[in-house]
């Protein structure tokens, strides 16, 4: 696996080194071993699994707080998304900032997201499917968000036309 840091300290893209051959491909997903290498302490208690049916999809962006906190390792397994990471720990020189990266089936890439750090994405192809292990168990009531198109944010998502869901609509813009 290669892991490459971001601008944002704790993020990074992961990316399998498949083996093929006349079959199709075999690569690694995750390996503790690994990660530990990075100085990663990343222990999966659940697997989600989301599905989009319409592009421009955004869920999110949102993250547990504490004591729920979660860790994430994101992967599009159909189709493609805009993944946004958002530095939402305020003791960062990175706070506010975020980044964005092309996950899909074809580039094969995944992010490590760490605790404190907002999560969201946007679905850029139909029926795309994205799977992602996390370190803590869904805890509704630590919850938080902002709004995807929170001016504070300035996220630049690819595709004008979003479909949001209720939740994600009516999060708060955010004040310090």
């Amino acid at each position: 696996m290669i892991f490459t840091k971001t601008k944002i300290e704790g993020i990074y893209v992961v990316e399998p080194k498949p083996k093929t051959d006349a079959r199709g491909h075999f690569q690694r997903m995750y390996c503790v071993n690994e990660f530990a290498n990075q100085e990663i302490d990343f222990k999966i208690v659940q697997i989600n699994q989301a599905m989009s049916s319409k592009k421009g999809t955004i869920r999110g962006p949102h993250m547990q707080k504490p004591p729920n906190s979660e860790d994430k390792l994101m992967q599009c397994i159909r189709g493609s998304i805009f993944d946004v990471s958002i530095d939402f720990r305020k003791e960062s020189p990175t706070f506010g900032k975020w980044v964005g990266n092309l996950l899909s089936w074809e580039n094969k890439k995944m992010v490590f997201i760490p605790k404190g750090i907002m999560h969201g994405y946007q679905v850029l192809e139909d029926n795309t499917v994205v799977q992602y292990p996390v370190s803590q168990f869904y805890s509704p009531d630590d919850v938080i968000g902002i709004r995807w198109d929170d001016p504070f944010f300035k996220i630049g998502w690819p595709i004008k036309d979003v479909i949001i869901s209720k939740i994600d609509e009516s999060w708060p813009l955010f004040s310090l």
